[in-house]
Formats: C-alpha cells, structure tokens, sequence
C-alpha cells in the first residue's frame, strides 16, 4: 500500500506545484505558446467536470468527488492485496481526484492549463490531475479485461 500513497501524494503534489507556478506567473486567459499550432500553456479556470459538464455545480462536484473517493476506498482497496499495478491504478485515480477536488475547495474551480490542437482540432484544456484520471481509468479497464481473460483461461483447464 505504500506504493499507492506515494503515486497519490505525488500526484497531488506535482499536479498543485504546476498550478500554483502558474497562478503566480500568469493571468486567467493568458496563452503562452510552447509549440506553434501544436501546445500552449493556457491558464483557465473550469467549474465544470470534464468538458466543463456540471458547470457552476461546485459543492456537487466536490461531493461527488468525496463520494467517489469513500467508493473507492471502501469498495476497492481497504482488507485488499493489491499487486502493483493496481496501487499504482489506484494511486494515480485518487492523485487525481484529491488534486482536482484541493482547486475547488480552494479556487471555486479546477485550475487547468494544457492546451492542445491537433489537425486543427482544439482539445479541451485540461491539467496533470486530469490525465492521472484518464490513465488509471485505462489501466483498470485494462486490468478488467485482463482478469476476465485470466478468469475464463482458468475456468476451461
């Protein structure tokens, strides 16, 4: 389990170190270019959940969040065994939300800053915690579809 508080405390630590940074050395709206028509580092605040869903719902996003939090905690980790895959699943799914969940608390809104566009395509700005999310979502739907091959391999020897 010391895996999973190590890859959650330094999820929260970096994704809060950035948007901290940031806040002192920009302003809401400003756009810092890093690669033309590619990357900006743009500041903005979102009251939403992911592509802004929710929007202005602050309290209801921070209580879902303590919600998902005590799911997760009490369904999914406490009395279990994890290997190391899943602490770090899991390390990274709870640095994410207790990163987002520290800007609402604090700011109102969730600080976000990476800017892409891709084709021509303008994606969402969006932040670490965000893709901590994400990538431990793929790593469980990753690790379901892994456990259901190993459960139906096992159950035909």
């Amino acid at each position: 389990m010391k895996k999973l508080y190590g890859v959650a405390l330094g999820t929260i630590i970096f994704d809060q170190l950035i948007k901290n940074i940031l806040l002192l050395l920009m302003s809401f709206g400003e756009s810092k270019k890093v690669i033309a028509d590619f990357f900006n580092i743009t500041l903005i605040g979102n009251t939403g959940a992911a592509f802004s869903i929710l929007s202005s719902n602050t309290l209801l996003l921070i209580v879902i969040s303590v919600i998902a939090l005590n799911f997760i905690y009490f369904f999914l980790i406490k009395g279990k065994k994890l290997n190391n895959l899943e602490q770090i699943t899991y390390g990274l799914l709870i640095g994410g939300i207790i990163g987002n969940l520290v800007d609402r608390v604090a700011h109102g809104q969730v600080i976000d800053y990476l800017d892409f566009s891709i084709f021509g395509y303008n994606f969402p700005i969006f932040n670490l915690a965000d893709i901590a999310i994400v990538v431990a979502m793929i790593l469980l739907v990753v690790q379901i579809i892994k456990g259901d091959k190993n459960e139906i391999s096992s159950k035909t020897k």
